[in-house]
């Protein structure tokens, strides 16, 4: 009966977090509701798996604009072997100084936070992430496995695992090696970080929408068309919404490359 040991296994996992890590939950979502609240963004950044709790955050149902997705193809693998697969992935992952040149198509301010993904907390991807945006002045939440500190040494040259990096640093409960399942095997199966994962991130919504609508502020959110009393068009008014979030603001500094450029042009 393997199937209802991982189902007992996660079961005791998300108990883990209901326990042991709602606080640290409460306290990311107050961060990420007050970067909404200002005006922020709050940026939802993995790579492999992780990049999981990221695609499930938004747009889906249930969510609501506020969060901006941090998607790169390159680390979102689309085959197993080849171009775009895992081998090629991992490689580009754990590469110092990838992830900043990565961030500077993005215009990060002091009012935005950052919520990384990482199970291993270890590769140079996430934790470069959050340490180049901390430089910015954003907030840092992640979600990792702490076991990993007990039986992995840091892998990037800072000495720093990902979790270092946090203002509020949430323990996914799920042990190092992920896969839950003896199976008689040196090799156990069937993992269990992107459940707690998807668990954490859905908890974070709910937390931070709660806040929100009790203070008025909840952005648009996405429903159901199916459900009876839906207005006709709602989504795409969300989607309206999300495309003014996204491009309301100014890139300055390529605008400062625009002025140079035209007046290297005067010359």
């Amino acid at each position: 009966m393997s199937s209802l040991e991982y189902l007992n296994k996660i079961q005791e996992i998300l108990e883990k977090i209901k326990t042991q890590e709602l606080e640290n939950i409460r306290r990311a979502s107050r961060i990420m509701a007050r970067s909404i609240e200002r005006g922020g963004r709050v940026y939802t950044f993995g790579s492999g798996h992780s990049v999981i709790p990221v695609l499930d955050i938004f747009p889906r149902y249930g969510s609501f604009v506020g969060f901006f997705p941090l998607y790169d193809p390159r680390l979102m693998w689309f085959n197993v072997i080849g171009p775009g697969g895992a081998r090629e992935l991992l490689w580009l992952e754990r590469r110092e100084g990838y992830a900043r040149v990565f961030l500077e198509s993005y215009p990060l301010e002091r009012r935005d936070c950052l919520l990384v993904f990482s199970h291993g907390g270890l590769n140079a991807a996430p934790v470069e992430m959050a340490i180049e945006a901390k430089k910015k002045g954003l907030k840092i939440i992640t979600i990792s496995s702490h076991a990993n500190r007990k039986v992995s040494k840091p892998k990037h040259s800072t000495g720093l695992y990902l979790s270092d990096v946090a203002d509020v640093a949430i323990d996914n409960c799920t042990p190092a090696e992920d896969a839950l399942v003896d199976v008689g095997r040196a090799e156990k199966v069937a993992a269990g970080s992107t459940v707690a994962a998807v668990a954490i991130a859905m908890s974070l919504v709910a937390e931070t929408g709660s806040i929100l609508a009790k203070k008025g502020k909840l952005p648009p959110t996405f429903i159901s068309p199916n459900l009876a009393g839906i207005p006709p068009g709602h989504l795409e008014q969300v989607y309206d919404a999300f495309s003014a979030f996204y491009y309301s603001r100014p890139w300055k500094l390529g605008r400062k490359r625009l002025r140079k450029q035209n007046d290297d042009c005067d010359l």
